[in-house]
């Protein structure tokens, strides 16, 4: 029975994204520590951890590539190979450091392509793959009466959709044509990042969208978009509204400094909604997923009935997850959309 226990984890070692040494600790290595877990694989790293079983690591190891304040040389390395000087401080996240002649730890220049960033790459790699191959379609096809179908229709489907039913209508008929092509890619990266973030192993489980930096990014984009392209309308709306005088002007400008704070408050709703549904999906998949090692490491007949239930939990929520990351998509390209819209409003005669 025991064999039939190691080789099952062996098993769940591969297929999910959990610490299977720590699990077996139980029996006298070390405890199963859940929230350490969960947090190590939601946070960015300086490498591709796929499993660890009795201590040995399967990793990708990534490049480092970093800038000694010291000396001002550049560097490239792995996480395993760090140049002297430079050190991992946990109590930063696991951020490197170096370490100069007085003793001081100062923060180099770190342009390495961490997990999150050799994800994004596979999107991109993934997104340029499938528009190309239906861009090829729609060249090689005899007459425009001619209908795509499978995968090539399913994508002409969902492009249309969110272009005619929710960016024409967001942004207004006269403005849409200059957006749609932004507020599209907004879509389709977030979609196919969140997708992309729920296959257990190489080359998806990394936490894109759950990284407030990612998040942050795509929200100061829709910002950006908004403000530098307002129209006179829409700036007039923020520092002098249809109010009476009192309220925008004396003895103090209340509406004015409230809708000037609302041009930063949509962003950064924007980027709190993503990132918070996106990483609480990940920490209760993982949590469900601990709880089968868990239940194993009291026992195969005390923990069968809890593992059951982890399994059943476990795969509900990847479906849920999988609806998730089209709402998630979906919400953030409308409410961008919207923001876009009304700094477009036109003057009410």
């Amino acid at each position: 029975m025991k064999q039939l226990r190691t080789i099952i984890l062996m098993l769940l070692a591969v297929l999910l994204p959990v610490n299977i040494y720590a699990a077996e600790g139980v029996s006298g290595e070390k405890e199963l520590d859940i929230p350490e877990i969960v947090m190590e694989h939601l946070a960015d790293s300086y490498e591709w951890h796929i499993a660890t079983y009795e201590g040995r690591h399967l990793s990708i190891p990534l490049p480092v590539i970093l800038r000694s304040e010291a000396t001002g040389e550049w560097h490239v390395c792995t996480a395993h190979s760090l140049p002297k000087g430079f050190f991992f401080d946990e109590t930063h996240h696991g951020k490197i450091y170096e370490r100069l002649a007085d003793g001081t730890a100062v923060r180099p220049i770190d342009l390495s392509i961490t997990k999150s960033v050799a994800q994004i790459w596979i999107v991109v790699a993934v997104l340029v793959c499938v528009f190309l191959s239906c861009a090829r379609w729609y060249r090689k096809r005899t007459e425009k009466s001619d209908a795509p179908g499978g995968f090539v229709g399913m994508m002409e489907m969902l492009v249309m959709t969110i272009h005619d039913d929710l960016i024409k209508p967001a942004v207004g008929e006269k403005h849409y044509k200059s957006y749609a092509p932004y507020l599209l890619t907004v879509f389709f990266f977030i979609f196919t990042t969140n997708l992309i973030g729920l296959i257990p192993i190489f080359p998806g489980g990394a936490n894109v969208t759950g990284n407030i930096n990612i998040t942050l990014f795509l929200a100061v984009c829709t910002m950006l978009a908004i403000n530098l392209f307002g129209n006179k309308e829409y700036w007039k709306e923020i520092f002098w509204p249809e109010v009476p005088l009192f309220l925008k002007a004396y003895p103090v400008p209340v509406m004015p400094v409230i809708e000037l704070f609302g041009v930063f408050t949509k962003p950064f709703a924007l980027m709190i909604r993503l990132f918070a549904n996106m990483m609480a999906g990940h920490a209760v998949i993982l949590s469900f997923t601990c709880v089968i090692f868990l239940g194993w490491s009291m026992g195969t007949g005390f923990g069968l009935g809890l593992n059951i239930f982890s399994v059943i939990m476990l795969l509900f929520m990847n479906c849920l997850e999988v609806l998730v990351a089209f709402v998630q998509a979906y919400v953030f390209t409308m409410l961008s959309a919207v923001f876009i819209g009304l700094a477009h409003k036109e003057h009410e005669a």
